[in-house]
């Protein structure tokens, strides 16, 4: 069984537990997962967000995702699942260092600028695939936090 927590200030508890949680059911269900989600500001690194592991980077098993206070829902959404895309990117093995250096499919990731880093890309298409399907399944299921239905 997975664990979130999630600390800070400027968010919604329930999206940030519901949004996770959806992720972590739906790609990893027998996976033994922890995340700490910690909300801050972050303008000053001009940045919506990390993901970084904790602990040894062989198979990782225990993430920090830091993401900036105070974002519109959708941003806030879009921003987690990219975080996300890069946790799955070290459970699955695709990301993770070697030799001292990050690599992503076997290829250090500083041959390329930040905007076209190959992991990067990916979880920049991921995020709006994911958005996608998480509203999908809420809709399915008639669950929107903080939503009244008729």
């Amino acid at each position: 069984m997975s664990s979130i927590y999630h600390s800070g200030y400027g968010y919604s508890k329930i999206i940030c537990e519901d949004v996770t949680s959806w992720f972590l059911n739906t790609y990893y269900p027998r996976h033994k997962i922890a995340i700490d989600i910690v909300h801050r500001g972050l303008k000053r690194d001009k940045v919506v967000g990390y993901c970084d592991v904790i602990g040894p980077s062989h198979r990782p098993r225990h993430f920090l995702i830091e993401l900036q206070s105070n974002m519109c829902k959708e941003l806030y959404i879009k921003t987690l699942f990219h975080e996300l895309t890069h946790l799955a990117q070290w459970v699955d093995g695709s990301l993770r260092f070697r030799h001292g250096k990050m690599r992503y499919c076997q290829e250090p990731v500083e041959n390329y600028d930040y905007e076209y880093q190959p992991h990067e890309i990916e979880a920049r298409e991921s995020e709006e695939v994911l958005y996608d399907l998480y509203l999908r399944s809420m809709i399915k299921v008639n669950h929107f936090p903080n939503r009244l239905t008729a």
